[in-house]
């Protein structure tokens, strides 16, 4: 699938602990743009989201998770990179272990390394640091 010509189906995961989500970090060069975005990625065809989210997390961060709550879907039509993209975003919430509890984690995902931490909800409330999609306000 060209993530950049297709509509994509995604999922994401929403872990919360007090008052911080888990998310990834990224950045558009054209824009030259810092964002997060919770973790997750594509869904693969004839795997069940659920499945699909926990490899995600197993492949970016290591870890098994517990899916919970199915929290909703969103249509993301945006411009990364210089390049538009269009997914379906299927939203649940997550759990991981406390003995799996880090304050960061180094990612690897399509050649790409990054990190994932604990950012303040309200950090991105307050626009001070960017999260996409937008529509994940609905889900904090």
């Amino acid at each position: 699938m060209n993530k950049f010509k297709e509509i994509r189906p995604i999922v994401l995961g929403m872990v919360k602990r007090n008052d911080k989500i888990l998310v990834g970090k990224g950045y558009d060069k054209v824009k030259s743009e810092v964002f997060y975005r919770s973790i997750g990625g594509g869904i693969e065809f004839l795997e069940d989201s659920k499945e699909a989210l926990k490899r995600e997390f197993k492949e970016e961060l290591n870890i098994d998770i517990t899916v919970g709550e199915f929290l909703g879907i969103s249509e993301n039509i945006f411009m990364y990179n210089g390049k538009n993209a269009h997914e379906l975003i299927l939203f649940y919430n997550v759990d991981i272990k406390e003995s799996d509890y880090k304050e960061s984690y180094h990612i690897i995902d399509d050649n790409c390394q990054t990190d994932a931490m604990w950012i303040d909800i309200d950090r991105f409330k307050s626009k001070e640091l960017k999260i996409y999609p937008e529509q994940v306000f609905k889900y904090l």
